[in-house]
């Protein structure tokens, strides 16, 4: 995971924004006649970034534009991606179109239907307003194709949750706020979301949460779960859970090495190292052991107290989360070892 650097933070800006900066500019050379050297639009929260053109071309009836993606300082995979709009004259309103690098979305709950590009609802909006502000300033119809593309997309997007969301063959153009928060680990529990709005669209009866790819390994193996079933979970377990009991699913697989299951058996629901702790005290009494006490890892403490400690923690992780969230759900407990074994099971 990276480092979160010291200090205050700059904020960058999503690929939703950046295709909204493309497409405006690409129309003032398509209307217009003439690129600009900088394009500036207004986000859905009022905040008026402004843009550098770092790359044009125009044929006879389209002009396209492509804007360099800055995350700030998150890191996000996108970032440095160039983000192509190529704005076409039409008959037909505004369509949009998938570029090279820009997924297909192939499956049901996503925001946008299967069929269609992977370009979410709010940056659709944005651009659709940006059309119509140029159509009016320089009096011409509103009726334009607009085509994103993101050059590499297909090879970023491997490092996304698109290809198990069902998105193909590139990259989402996201973003509700245009904003990139640094650090904020939206996308990560909005992904979770989309997992789980996937997976009941898919009809599925059992997903699974894991905290690392070593347990989802494990637990996709031991259940013989697809893909889509996988929630990439990692430290948001609230995030997952919360969504689950609005969303629910009949049945869930929480896996994770002891020390984070520890944390759910203890209540915490944001399992980062950051911002929880284990109580050790808690955890002696619990297994009866009072020189777990004193122990300075989970992992200590269960090298001393070896899989009764791992059990307890998996009957109390069950226990707290169907106490918490198991109205209409049921769940099960799978603490795995960093060489992937199965140390511990808890269900119903």
């Amino acid at each position: 995971m990276t480092r979160k650097p010291d200090g205050p933070l700059r904020r960058g800006w999503t690929t939703g924004a950046c295709a909204t900066a493309a497409t405006k500019a690409a129309l003032q050379r398509l209307w217009g006649g003439a690129f600009p050297d900088t394009v500036t639009i207004t986000l859905p929260r009022g905040e008026t970034p402004v843009f550098a053109v770092a790359h044009s071309a125009a044929g006879d009836n389209w002009a396209e534009v492509g804007i360099t993606k800055d995350a700030g300082d998150d890191p996000d995979v996108t970032h440095g991606a160039l983000i192509i709009v190529r704005v076409a004259a039409s008959d037909g309103g505004v369509v949009f179109r998938a570029g090279d690098g820009v997924g297909m979305v192939t499956k049901p709950g996503l925001p946008i239907p299967p069929g269609e590009p992977a370009i979410n609802p709010v940056p659709r909006t944005m651009m659709g307003d940006v059309v119509a502000e140029q159509a009016a300033a320089y009096g011409m119809s509103p009726d334009v194709t607009i085509t994103v593309s993101v050059p590499g997309g297909a090879l970023i997007a491997q490092k996304t949750w698109n290809p198990r969301l069902g998105i193909a063959g590139g990259l989402s153009i996201l973003g509700t706020t245009g904003v990139v928060r640094p650090f904020s680990c939206a996308a990560w529990i909005a992904s979770i979301h989309r997992g789980i709005d996937v997976g009941r669209a898919a009809g599925l009866t059992h997903v699974a949460g894991c905290t690392g790819a070593t347990s989802e390994r494990t637990v996709q193996a031991l259940y013989g779960l697809p893909d889509h079933a996988m929630l990439d979970m990692g430290d948001f377990a609230g995030g997952m859970l919360k969504y689950l009991a609005k969303h629910p699913i009949p049945h869930v697989t929480i896996g994770g090495g002891i020390g984070k299951m520890t944390k759910l058996a203890q209540g915490a629901r944001d399992l980062h190292s950051a911002r929880s702790q284990v109580d050790f005290a808690a955890l002696a009494e619990r297994t009866a052991l009072p020189e777990i006490a004193q122990a300075n890892t989970v992992l200590q403490a269960y090298q001393m107290a070896g899989t009764p400690l791992a059990q307890a923690v998996a009957q109390d992780a069950l226990a707290a989360v169907t106490r918490d969230f198991g109205g209409q759900m049921t769940f099960d407990i799978v603490i795995i070892d960093r060489d992937g074994q199965i140390i511990a099971r808890a269900d119903k």
